[in-house]
């Protein structure tokens, strides 16, 4: 339920940051972003006395920073410049297969045949719609994306184990707090540099997609991550693409292509079978 609880509150992501998009710059959306959610992170750092963690853990931190507060968001802001909401989404069902294997390489875990089976069929859905979507070629939006998924599969790997040690909220705080005087000197520049057109769309953008997908959402995904295991936790990201399609279409307004909701339901049948086995 935490896990599932996680991808909800990242589905919201892409149709946020969109918003956002309308009244600030990539480079600035992405900072602003990062600043507010650690200053909540901090404000409950500092209000429940919670001690720096051990220095074995700084080097676990900074992979989570670098994949799920600086790389992840950066990178699909870019991306989102030239990409649909719906089709980035469909393009990040790859992610659980890129998180499952890396975990896999960093815990020593060995899920199943038939595991290992459904995650590349979702996978190969995913690729087949991306090209053809973008006429059997890449776009650079897609190259983006496709940075995105290693750095964030990097972050979410990381975070999962390190949320066996501390408490899940723990782990994205600190990893927010540490990157906050990057996040600051980011701002600022993004906000001497790119227009700023105020609305509320744009700042309700930045507000969820810095409370709720960076804060709450990774907070409980690290958690639900925690209990069953980073492989069987990526899975359910399967389920993200038709949840984002469904906000892309009531929020944004956006037209789908009839391959878009396919490819969606596709990579969530492989959900349960996935979690069978």
């Amino acid at each position: 339920m935490l896990a599932g609880l996680g991808v909800v509150a990242f589905s919201l992501t892409f149709p946020s940051t969109a918003w956002g998009l309308e009244s600030f710059g990539p480079w600035s959306l992405v900072s602003l972003r990062s600043v507010l959610a650690a200053l909540v992170a901090g404000g409950f750092l500092l209000a429940l006395r919670v001690p720096l963690p051990h220095r074995a853990h700084w080097a676990g931190l900074a992979v989570v920073a670098g994949g799920v507060v600086v790389g992840f968001p950066l990178l699909t802001t870019l991306a989102l410049q030239t990409s649909t909401t719906s089709h980035a989404a469909v393009v990040v069902g790859l992610l659980p297969l890129t998180t499952a294997s890396l975990s896999a390489l960093r815990t020593g875990a060995r899920p199943s045949r038939t595991f290992w089976a459904a995650a590349v069929a979702g996978a190969a859905v995913v690729l087949g719609f991306t090209l053809a979507q973008s006429g059997g070629g890449l776009s650079t939006g897609d190259g983006f994306l496709f940075a995105a998924l290693l750095v964030c599969a990097a972050g979410y790997t990381e975070g999962g184990r390190l949320a066996r040690i501390l408490p899940g909220w723990q782990v994205i705080g600190w990893a927010l707090v540490f990157c906050l005087p990057l996040s600051l000197a980011g701002s600022a520049l993004g906000l001497a540099y790119e227009p700023v057109r105020l609305s509320a769309h744009g700042v309700i953008g930045l507000v969820w997609a810095a409370a709720g997908s960076t804060f709450l959402g990774l907070y409980v995904w690290y958690r639900g991550m925690a209990e069953i295991g980073a492989a069987r936790a990526s899975q359910l990201q399967l389920a993200q693409p038709l949840l984002t399609l469904v906000w892309s279409v009531t929020l944004l307004g956006e037209q789908l292509s009839p391959a878009a909701p396919l490819a969606a339901v596709a990579v969530l049948v492989c959900i349960a079978v996935t979690q069978r086995a």
